[in-house]
């Protein structure tokens, strides 16, 4: 009998298959520093970095890459939350030559993902900036929302850079090692919906994502949307520009995973896991795995928390939670 690997279970679930054994356990996002500084002071071994924590909690280990769109040293960068680099076209292109490297990565730890990809220990995954979420960078939080019709046609210059880069880097990366799958980091949506209309998503990023999905289809890697809010609006759109799935799902905004699997019965999930129940005890933490077994019982879905364990939930909580994960993780199987 064929034994399953972090990988082969990934990529069984993402394919819309069952493993043999048990569903992926993934904590995609990483821990709030505040969560870890709790469960230092509670028995957690101290100064460990993001994959050690997981080895140590017995989780999935996936590597992420975000990949860097602002070199070090780019002039006058924000010095508060919401805050951008930019107000206009001439000040792009003063930021211009810190933009947009061609493989601004580290190219050892790429070597080193592939490595353990051949292993089927290591789940490697890549995320760029999406069309929504980079020129908010650039411009800032509410600048970004009034560039739609005050700035259309930086709006679009920025956008199609964006495209070119990711282009560039992404056969850069590849040449040392093809990501599992990959994410756009969007964010645009709010626990009421999208943050843009239909018409201004057409416009301003559907274009841009046509550019570049075909390329990251066609090396076989996933490409799935970040993010965060309501989104189960947006999804008949990202299924029209070839995206395939979506995290983190958040059920505080009332994502439902279920509806979402009535209506796209193709749609790849990750998340989906209610964080706020997790410090309230066995019972609360089974009823929302009940919740969502169904759905696991599908393919295309890896529950995993939807978003980052807050600080509330103590180690002791979290050690339960995981146990309970992994008795949820086998049931879904068998």
């Amino acid at each position: 009998m064929h034994t399953e690997t972090n990988r082969s279970r990934f990529l069984k679930v993402m394919n819309g298959e069952i493993p043999s054994d048990r569903l992926p356990m993934l904590e995609w996002a990483t821990w709030w520093d505040q969560t870890l500084r709790r469960w230092e002071g509670e028995g957690m071994p101290k100064g460990m970095d993001t994959v050690q924590v997981k080895l140590y909690f017995d989780v999935d280990p996936d590597y992420q890459m975000w990949m860097a769109e602002i070199l070090p040293g780019a002039p006058n960068p924000p010095t508060r939350h919401g805050q951008g680099w930019i107000e206009n076209v001439a000040d792009y292109d003063r930021l211009l030559p810190y933009l947009y490297p061609n493989d601004y990565f580290d190219h050892d730890w790429a070597k080193a993902r592939a490595e353990g990809q051949k292993s089927g220990d290591e789940i490697v995954w890549i995320t760029y900036n999406g069309f929504f979420w980079w020129p908010r960078v650039l411009f800032g939080i509410e600048p970004h929302l009034f560039a739609f019709y005050d700035q259309a046609d930086l709006m679009h210059r920025i956008n199609q850079d964006n495209v070119n880069f990711i282009l560039r880097n992404l056969e850069a990366f590849c040449e040392l090692c093809t990501p599992d799958f990959m994410t756009f980091g969007e964010d645009m949506s709010y626990n009421h919906g999208p943050m843009l209309s239909k018409e201004q998503f057409d416009i301003f990023m559907a274009p841009y994502y046509r550019q570049v999905i075909p390329a990251i289809k066609e090396r076989g890697i996933i490409p799935i949307i970040d993010s965060d809010g309501d989104v189960e609006m947006l999804i008949p759109w990202f299924e029209e520009i070839g995206l395939e799935g979506i995290l983190p799902l958040e059920r505080m905004a009332g994502v439902d995973v279920a509806r979402i699997r009535s209506k796209h019965p193709n749609w790849k999930m990750i998340g989906g896991y209610d964080k706020t129940v997790m410090h309230l005890g066995e019972e609360a933490i089974r009823k929302e795995f009940e919740r969502l077994l169904p759905v696991m019982r599908t393919g295309r879905y890896i529950p995993s928390v939807d978003h980052q364990t807050p600080p509330g939930v103590s180690m002791e909580n979290y050690l339960l939670y995981l146990r309970i994960f992994r008795e949820y993780m086998i049931k879904a199987v068998q």
